[in-house]
């Protein structure tokens, strides 16, 4: 089973950026499709983009296209997340995922989960 570790979370001001990391460990990594979804207070998890396993397709919710951008590093083991421009209703804690298959939108479709970073956008 793939280990997942978040990493780049914190505060940070409206229109500023931040830049997600999640490096796996114990499958082998450019096997799987990557996924990040987030956990807004109050609400349910939700998705916000995923990667194909070799990065050649992308999928994002429309509130983040063009604003985040993900990416892999297979060498690495690291899939990232890089977040601009982002508004308070960014304010979440962010979760890695590696899919069971390829890239879905689904938290049922998830194989393994981090264990979360907090990203919080102050006004």
């Amino acid at each position: 089973q793939v280990q997942l570790v978040e990493s780049g979370g914190g505060l940070v001001q409206a229109g500023g950026s931040l830049r997600l990391a999640c490096v796996a460990s114990g499958g082998t990594f450019r096997l799987y499709a990557m996924g990040w979804f987030r956990q807004p207070p109050g609400k349910e998890r939700e998705f916000v983009a995923s990667i194909s396993w070799i990065g050649g397709r992308t999928d994002y919710r429309d509130s983040v296209k063009g604003r985040f951008t993900i990416s892999r590093d297979n060498a690495k083991s690291t899939v990232f997340l890089q977040m601009n421009s982002l508004t308070t209703e960014d304010t979440a804690v962010y979760y890695c995922a590696a899919f069971k298959a390829g890239t879905s939108r689904s938290n049922d479709d998830v194989r393994s989960w981090g264990q979360g970073t907090q990203v919080t956008v102050s006004s």
